[in-house]
C-alpha cells in the first residue's frame, strides 16, 4: 500500500516525551474531536463499551464518557506517560479506563466493543490491513468505528521547505483517503463514509510549529529519516525557504484531516486474515446442531 514505514519505537518515544506538553499544543486536536463526537450520533444505541484507540491525555475519553455515563469507557494507548497524564481528565463521578495497548493488536475479545473512537491516531499507522483487521475482529455487529487521521497534504509546506534545503526526509508521510477506504472495505467494515477538512494554522516564525510538533509528539518517525543532527546550514535554508509561503506576515502550516465511521459486519460476513484466506465468525446458537461429518 505504501513505499514508507514508521518506527514504532520512535513513535512511542515521542508521544511519551510529549506527555507532559501534549495539552499546550493541541488546539487542532480539540477541534477535530468536536467533528468526531458530532458523527456519534449515528450511534442510536446505548453502549455498553467504548474504546478510545490512541487515547493520549484522555481528553477525548473524559467527554465520550460525559456522553455516555453508564457506559464502560477505555483510554487505550501505546504510550504509558499518555495514560498517566490522562489521569487529571478522569472526573471522579465519570471515571474511565486506561489500558495501555496497539491498536493493531487490540487487547480486547472478538465482538466485544459497541463504539470503537480514535481522534488524530491512525496516521501514524502504515499497516492498516492489520489495524482495520482489529477493529472489525473487536467490533459488535452494528457497531460504530469513528475516527479522523491525517492525510498526504500535511504540512506540505514545511515539507517543500525540506526538500529545497537539502533533499533529506524529516516531515512524516501519511495515506491519503482512497487507501484509507479501500482498507476499511477490505477489512469488512460496512458502509463506510469518509470526508476530507483542510485547516491552516499560523505562527510568526516557522521553529514555532517545530516547537509544536515536538510538544505535540508528532516528530518525524519514518524508518527512512535522517539518523544524524540535522546542520545548522541546512537548518537555515528550511527556514529560509518556508519564508516563500509567508502570508499576511504569517506562517502557514497546512493540515489535511481525514474522518470517517463506519460499521461492524454482520456475523458470518468473510474478512480477510491477513494472508491469502477468509474467516467468517457465527455466534455459538447458530451453531447447535451441526454434525461432524467423517
Amino acid at each position: 500500500m505504501s513505499d514508507y514505514h514508521f518506527d514504532r519505537r520512535q513513535v512511542r518515544r515521542n508521544f511519551s516525551r510529549a506527555a507532559s506538553s501534549y495539552e499546550r499544543h493541541d488546539a487542532l486536536q480539540i477541534e477535530v474531536q468536536s467533528s468526531l463526537i458530532e458523527r456519534l450520533d449515528f450511534y442510536l444505541e446505548t453502549p455498553f463499551r467504548v474504546i478510545d484507540i490512541g487515547a493520549g491525555t484522555g481528553r477525548g475519553t473524559a467527554r465520550l464518557k460525559q456522553r455516555w455515563p453508564k457506559a464502560e469507557v477505555v483510554a487505550l494507548d501505546h504510550a504509558l506517560p499518555m495514560l498517566q497524564a490522562a489521569r487529571r481528565n478522569r472526573h471522579w463521578l465519570r471515571p474511565f479506563r486506561r489500558v495501555v495497548g496497539d491498536a493493531t493488536a487490540l487487547p480486547l475479545s472478538d465482538h466485544s466493543v459497541d463504539v470503537l473512537h480514535s481522534n488524530l491516531c491512525f496516521q501514524w499507522i502504515d499497516d492498516l490491513p492489520r489495524l482495520f483487521g482489529e477493529c472489525t475482529r473487536v467490533l459488535k455487529p452494528g457497531g460504530l468505528l469513528v475516527f479522523s487521521t491525517l492525510g498526504p497534504d500535511t504540512l506540505h509546506e514545511l515539507r517543500s521547505a525540506w526538500a529545497e534545503a537539502d533533499g533529506q526526509s524529516h516531515v512524516s508521510r501519511f495515506l491519503d483517503m482512497h487507501d484509507v477506504g479501500d482498507a476499511m472495505l477490505h477489512a469488512g467494515l460496512r458502509d463506510p463514509v469518509l470526508d476530507v477538512d483542510r485547516y491552516t494554522l499560523t505562527y510568526e516564525q516557522p521553529r514555532e510549529l517545530l516547537l509544536e510538533l515536538k510538544g505535540l509528539g508528532a516528530n518525524h518517525a519514518d524508518q527512512a529519516r535522517p539518523r544524524g543532527m540535522t546542520g545548522r546550514r541546512h537548518y537555515q535554508r528550511m527556514l529560509e525557504a518556508y519564508e516563500r509561503f509567508r502570508q499576511d506576515g504569517r506562517i502557514p502550516a497546512s493540515w489535511e484531516v481525514i474522518t470517517a465511521h463506519a460499521w461492524g459486519p454482520p456475523p458470518g460476513q468473510a474478512r480477510r486474515d491477513g494472508g491469502t484466506g477468509e474467516l467468517a465468525s457465527f455466534p455459538a446458537d447458530q451453531l447447535r446442531g451441526s454434525r461432524m461429518r467423517r
